[in-house]
């Protein structure tokens, strides 16, 4: 960690205990924007946080907006933790005005531009990359003031780091068509090429041109399968699949859970767990 940010971090630390815990369960208050960051100070708070996720079950955190309810809840949190970089427009405007700590993700990161020279777009998608969110990890421990808590994270993600190294080792493919550009973290840090449909916005619309050369390219390559997401349109998916002669199946950047992944007890690991059996199967990896 740079200079920086250890005064950064000390002084969100500070911050919460000067601020204590100010709900009226006695707990520390945690906003954070989407899932993963609801579920990394879940796993580090434990029993002294009260998270609250700003982006609802099913929902696509990147078009949220916020009602002047969730507004107030930003800026009276003791803690909030957001993506920069207009991941989350409204939730980093809240932000701004907050009256606790903040946490920005993003912050120290080495952001990749974003896929298809997206100049000036930095990819905000490092929690797909458990090396990258470790250091997220670490930052929400320190704010926290449970810096051991965390470590035990850190340590669970460092053994998924693990298990992709192994699991991706032997493939007779690199390379992946995905419907939304998520994963270019993942890809850089084991070894694989990302080809996407869209950028780094999900609900971009590709020309024609562009649509008809990533078919021939899925043609060419023999590629079997052509990635999608289960919180937005598969449409595009679809159609590249259904015109170059390949399938769908779900690869998941784990911007949120859908009801049915609420529901059955999902989470940011077992859904790892099941993007990394999804890319084995369709890099037939041994």
């Amino acid at each position: 960690m740079t200079h920086a940010l250890a005064l950064t971090a000390a002084a969100a630390t500070l911050a919460l205990a000067g601020c204590g815990a100010g709900g009226a369960s006695g707990k520390t208050r945690v906003v954070a924007g989407f899932y993963p960051l609801a579920w990394a100070a879940e796993q580090v708070g434990g029993a002294a946080v009260e998270v609250t996720n700003l982006t609802p079950t099913g929902a696509e955190p990147h078009d949220i907006e916020l009602t002047p309810k969730e507004v107030a809840l930003v800026q009276r949190a003791d803690l909030v933790l957001y993506l920069s970089h207009d991941f989350q427009p409204a939730v980093e405007q809240a932000a701004d005005s907050a009256s606790g700590s903040r946490v920005d993700a993003l912050a120290g990161q080495r952001l990749r531009e974003g896929a298809g020279g997206q100049a000036g777009h930095a990819d905000p998608h490092v929690w797909l990359d458990p090396v990258r969110f470790e250091t997220v990890v670490r930052r929400i421990g320190e704010a926290l003031g449970r810096p051991a808590a965390a470590r035990r994270l850190v340590q669970r993600l460092q053994a998924l780091d693990g298990e992709y190294r192994r699991g991706l080792a032997r493939c007779a493919r690199r390379t992946f068509v995905t419907s939304h550009a998520s994963f270019g973290y993942l890809a850089a840090r084991y070894g694989l090429d990302q080809i996407a449909i869209t950028g780094l916005d999900p609900e971009a619309e590709p020309s024609p041109k562009t649509l008809s050369a990533l078919v021939a390219l899925v043609r060419r390559e023999q590629i079997s399968t052509v990635f999608f997401e289960r919180l937005v349109s598969p449409k595009l998916a679809e159609t590249v699949a259904r015109e170059a002669g390949a399938r769908t199946a779900v690869l998941d950047p784990i911007e949120g859970l859908t009801p049915a992944e609420a529901a059955g007890g999902a989470d940011y690991l077992s859904l790892m767990r099941r993007n990394l059996a999804q890319l084995r199967s369709v890099l037939r990896c041994r």
